[in-house]
């Protein structure tokens, strides 16, 4: 049997204010009290993994054993068939700026483009299909632990559109709809995006 979240504080373990704002969002119902690592000064603990699990897992583990409080940590990333999966677990990675001017960060524009080039090296027939994959995982601070597995599937659009999402969301037109995700109302991505599907399957065993 799965252990239960209370309601309480729960840690999410990151750093970027969307994600806590989107993830808060998801569990606002669930009467959690949702707190980012980066406000409790945590320091982000380095993504050693080779998949989504594991690095979800060393998130959710560093933030819990710090603070004391059960944590949720997602791992998330685009694949593209084409390109054998990649950038898959190396997503954030591809959009990682060179340090200059004291001033790291990413640069998402850049991290499209070079999937697009990769594409279009590949010839004007190369297939277009990816998915979104999101892990989320559930730990506390005695060492337990839960993880949840999440996809959606779409294809790739060039040049980006829209403004309502980030990371890749302006190339992902997701199977079924005409309109990128950062084309899409917040809600209306949240209802079927792939951090929404491995949220309901959290919820289901969670507060069910």
């Amino acid at each position: 049997m799965t252990r239960k979240l209370g309601s309480g504080k729960l840690v999410i373990a990151t750093h970027n204010a969307g994600k806590l704002k989107e993830i808060g969002a998801l569990l606002a119902p669930y009467g959690l009290d949702c707190i980012s690592a980066g406000s409790l000064g945590l320091p982000e603990p380095p993504e050693t993994g080779t998949t989504f699990v594991a690095n979800a897992l060393i998130k959710a583990r560093a933030a819990a054993e710090a603070s004391g409080l059960p944590a949720l940590a997602d791992d998330s990333g685009l694949s593209v068939a084409a390109l054998d999966g990649r950038p898959g677990v190396y997503t954030a990675d591809w959009a990682a700026r060179q340090w200059f001017e004291g001033a790291p960060g990413r640069d998402w524009y850049m991290a499209m483009g070079k999937v697009e080039g990769m594409l279009q090296a590949l010839g004007p027939d190369a297939p277009r299909d990816c998915w979104f994959s999101c892990v989320l995982a559930l730990a506390w601070p005695d060492g337990e632990y839960a993880v949840y597995e999440g996809r959606v599937d779409g294809t790739l659009t060039w040049p980006p559109r829209g403004t309502m999402g980030f990371g890749y969301d302006p190339v992902f037109v997701p199977v079924g709809r005409d309109v990128t995700f950062a084309e899409l109302q917040p809600e209306e991505k949240h209802a079927m995006s792939h951090r929404a599907d491995a949220f309901a399957k959290l919820v289901a065993d969670q507060f069910a």
